[in-house]
């Protein structure tokens, strides 16, 4: 399926994570602002709501996925009710506390609160868009309408609007002032960041030889705005201390924690943006000590030979990998399994990893003329898009250790109410 194959479980999970990421960024301009308090507790009932309606899609046999578990429509009708009875129940709680949840914050149209909404605002349009695209064909089929089917193209397409925007927000929030932020201050730090990002763009792409390819350009810009943006900020706030070293013990760990998890969003953009453009992948017939030539690599078969496992048979077969140099990279091992007791075929890919791309080679069918179906693939970058979701997720994690949150509430408050003064 490749690094995303928007498959329905997939989408499933995907779903609480992105109003959960919502969650956080509202969760701070409550904290530090003690507003937004309605959205917040909205988005924390919808990320958990969501979270029952993975378990429920993937265990009750609804959609149909490679990953689904086994269909059990008893613990998918449980499931249901139980998902109702938390919705409404939660939903009625709201209701009844509505009130002591309102806030009167003022702010104005330039400010984080402004940039934190903004950003609510694209994560919850693309949870809509992973909701309607996985869930429409079910509704359409079930209403009569005929079988239709909505796939990767759809939530690409969908995404590469949705990305641009949100990225500018992320690469512009942490600048912003609380309140109220005046554009003058800003003009020369976001000049830099817009030329250095610029440079990097041109200079990754002057270095693969193919300035003209414009979804990697687009990527490597709005990954570099907002990892520029990220470092740059972090070094000007580290110097408000006096100095870079004595800031760097008394700022708080969120920050840092914020800092890391907009790199691995920028990382995440450019893996994606690279992987998406430059992945050459072929079919090939190729026979003993045959060469094949693929994006700067030759792939060699050395032999294919029979597997006698503990409860598979099958073949295997041995490539060699040499660069366009003629320099030796690997012997990759590929194997086609045979299992008898099920009665299915599995396929083990070889892979040659590096930080800069992946290598990986299928073994298919045999082929009259002592011949082999081959697959081929050469994907660059694509370790970058799952550094970036580790980087994202060492951030929450790093925030989490920041001790203003292991302190009593009255003293978090004051704390958070005395950083937003002088943020």
């Amino acid at each position: 399926g490749g690094w995303w194959f928007w498959d329905p479980v997939e989408n499933a999970s995907f779903l609480p994570w992105l109003v959960g990421t919502a969650l956080l960024h509202s969760l701070a301009v409550t904290e530090k602002r003690g507003t937004f308090k309605s959205w917040t507790v909205l988005l924390a009932l919808g990320a958990f709501s969501l979270s029952l309606v993975g378990a429920f899609l993937v265990r009750s046999g609804v959609l149909v996925s490679v990953h689904s578990f086994a269909a059990d429509p008893d613990r998918g009708i449980f499931l249901l009710i139980f998902l109702l009875l938390v919705i409404g129940g939660s939903l009625a709680l709201y209701a009844s506390r509505m009130n002591s949840v309102r806030s009167q914050a003022r702010y104005q149209l330039f400010s984080r609160e402004v940039m934190l909404w903004g950003n609510n605002v694209f994560l919850l349009t693309a949870t809509l868009v992973v909701f309607l695209g996985t869930l429409f064909p079910l509704f359409h089929k079930e209403l009569g309408l005929g079988t239709i089917s909505i796939g990767e193209p759809f939530f690409n397409q969908m995404f590469y609007y949705l990305t641009i925007p949100f990225a500018l927000l992320l690469g512009l929030g942490p600048w912003v002032r609380w309140k109220q932020q005046p554009v003058k201050p800003l003009l020369r730090p976001f000049s830099l960041i817009a030329v250095a990002s610029l440079t990097l763009a041109l200079g990754t792409l002057a270095a693969m030889q193919s300035i003209q390819a414009n979804l990697a350009l687009l990527g490597l810009l709005l990954g570099a705005w907002v990892g520029v943006s990220a470092l740059y900020e972090l070094y000007q706030r580290l110097s408000q201390f006096g100095s870079v070293t004595k800031g760097a013990f008394k700022l708080h760990a969120s920050h840092y924690g914020m800092t890391i998890a907009h790199i691995g969003f920028a990382v995440l953009v450019v893996g994606v943006a690279m992987t998406k453009t430059y992945s050459v992948e072929r079919d090939v017939r190729m026979q003993i000590n045959d060469s094949i030539s693929l994006a700067g690599y030759q792939f060699t078969l050395l032999e294919v030979y029979p597997l006698d496992g503990a409860n598979y048979g099958g073949e295997a077969a041995e490539i060699a990998v040499h660069n366009s140099k003629g320099e030796f990279i690997s012997q990759l091992h590929a194997e086609k399994r045979f299992y008898t007791i099920q009665r299915t075929v599995m396929t083990e890919s070889a892979v040659h990893a590096r930080l800069s791309r992946d290598l990986y080679v299928s073994l298919g069918e045999a082929l009259p003329g002592n011949a082999w179906a081959l697959r081929l693939y050469v994907k660059p970058f694509v370790r970058w898009i799952w550094l970036g979701g580790l980087l994202m997720a060492l951030g929450a994690l790093v925030a989490l250790l920041d001790k203003r949150y292991r302190r009593g509430s009255s003293r978090l408050t004051a704390a958070s109410n005395s950083e937003a003064t002088n943020a």
